[in-house]
């Protein structure tokens, strides 16, 4: 399964996960995947039709932590930017 990342979101030059296209039974192991990728520093914007509260929880629980903001937020629409800080 290729994952669905385009190299640009409309904020930037941000390499953009849309979580809609992942099939629903790998979607939280593939966004984890994708988070596991990122260097201190980088980003990555998530696309989301609804706001992942539960997936928000489990990335709080990483040992790596994360910068979230907000991009987006329509009730099935949203984009968080994740920024890797540790």
């Amino acid at each position: 399964m290729q994952l669905p990342i385009s190299d640009v979101h409309a904020s930037g030059d941000i390499p953009t996960l849309n979580a809609s296209e992942i099939p629903h039974a790998v979607r939280h192991g593939a966004i984890h995947g994708a988070l596991g990728t990122l260097a201190v520093g980088e980003s990555m914007v998530l696309i989301a039709p609804h706001n992942p509260l539960p997936l928000l929880r489990e990335v709080e629980a990483r040992e790596e932590t994360f910068e979230l903001d907000y991009l987006k937020e329509d009730p099935q629409d949203f984009h968080i930017k994740f920024t890797r800080t540790a």
